[in-house]
């Protein structure tokens, strides 16, 4: 893009100009040149020293400086600037220097265009030509002040932008977690009044799966694929799902395709989620000696998302209340638990539900079913 620099600025006489100088008639010279062609903003200052602070508390867009100065001469003053810039204590780059000066030596020119002054005149100077510098190097001045405004309020809007995609991103998610929930739930309403069995159990899940040592966002799938772990039920009879009495043979071997069913369901879908949420539902009925179902899978073979699963199903079912039994005590729970180690459950995980027994217990009592 071509930037057409006479249309930058419309007034660049509200520039704010500072004038460093020792000469009190070269400095009454330029002020009342600069204050007679509209600049009205005109600061002066004869040490060299208080320069960087001008630079560092004032918008300056002009800096008009002599050589000739005691205690640090004008190029000590364009290598303070040059080094206050490049420490970081500014935001904005040095505006231009015009070194404007009565020392007519070449070498002076050079040195001072090398070390970072934009512009050198010396007195006696043309006005018009004096005047024009200063306009042009105004004019880049504001050039650069829009170019970097312009860059300001791209990274805002890329951020507005990054944050709106982010914001998008997690309602999605929110979204895709209220279908798992509401699928989990949908299971379980077939056999529990409420459905906050599958809010408990996964709770518990997540409980046991950070105390086990797993990452934030593994416990965080977990406690949002583990609500899955029965949607196999839906492909269940009610005539068998519901049954007040013991299953017959034929009928519980039924009631074992729910893994299968479940994982059938879940398919094989790229989300991570719902991956481990089809690890739990084909595997939750698995024993850690080997005698579960639906493939007799033994020990760490079992996926540890699965065996933390059921230790939390297991423990909120036989503790909670059903149309077919009362709650179990805490205590004979945990007795039953300990009874099962080596057999059903994972030893290590048992040893966990003991530990962390009391954040069981606080979330059993925060999302207990209104019978309980």
């Amino acid at each position: 893009m071509i930037i057409d620099l006479d249309k930058l600025v419309e007034d660049l006489q509200s520039a704010t100009i500072l004038i460093v100088s020792q000469s009190k008639s070269n400095t009454a010279i330029i002020k009342k040149l600069l204050n007679k062609n509209g600049f009205a903003d005109i600061q002066i200052t004869d040490d060299p020293f208080s320069v960087v602070d001008y630079f560092e508390n004032e918008n300056l867009d002009l800096i008009i400086l002599d050589i000739k100065l005691q205690g640090m001469d004008g190029f000590g003053v364009i290598n303070s600037l040059r080094e206050s810039s490049a420490d970081g204590g500014v935001e904005n780059a040095v505006p231009p220097v015009l070194v404007l000066t009565d020392v007519n030596l070449q070498e002076h020119r050079r040195r001072a265009l090398l070390e970072g002054a934009d512009d050198y005149i010396n007195f006696p100077f043309d006005i018009r030509e004096f005047l024009a510098r200063i306009n042009n190097l105004l004019k880049i001045w504001q050039a650069h002040k829009i170019v970097k405004n312009q860059k300001v309020i791209l990274e805002y809007k890329v951020n507005q932008r990054t944050q709106e995609l982010q914001d998008a991103q997690k309602n999605l998610h929110e979204s895709r977690l209220e279908v798992v929930r509401r699928l989990g739930r949908a299971a379980e309403y077939r056999d529990n009044e409420t459905g906050l069995h599958i809010i408990r159990m996964s709770k518990i899940a997540a409980l046991l799966g950070k105390a086990s040592g797993l990452n934030e966002e593994q416990v965080d799938m977990i406690l949002n694929a583990s609500p899955m772990h029965d949607i196999g039920k839906l492909g269940i009879p009610d005539s068998i799902l519901l049954k007040p009495g013991k299953l017959n043979d034929e009928e519980w071997t039924i009631m074992q395709t729910h893994a299968q069913i479940g994982a059938d369901i879940l398919g094989s879908s790229k989300s991570p989620m719902l991956k481990m949420a089809h690890t739990i539902a084909l595997a939750h009925h698995e024993k850690w000696d080997g005698s579960g179902y639906p493939n007799g899978l033994k020990g760490e073979k079992i996926p540890i998302q699965a065996r933390l699963s059921t230790v939390a199903d297991v423990f909120d079912a036989l503790t909670s209340i059903r149309p077919y039994k009362q709650a179990w005590s805490v205590e004979d729970t945990m007795n039953y638990f300990r009874s099962e180690i080596g057999k059903q459950f994972d030893p290590t995980i048992v040893a966990l539900l003991e530990k962390e027994l009391p954040g069981v217990l606080q979330i059993k009592e925060e999302f207990s079913e209104p019978s309980e």
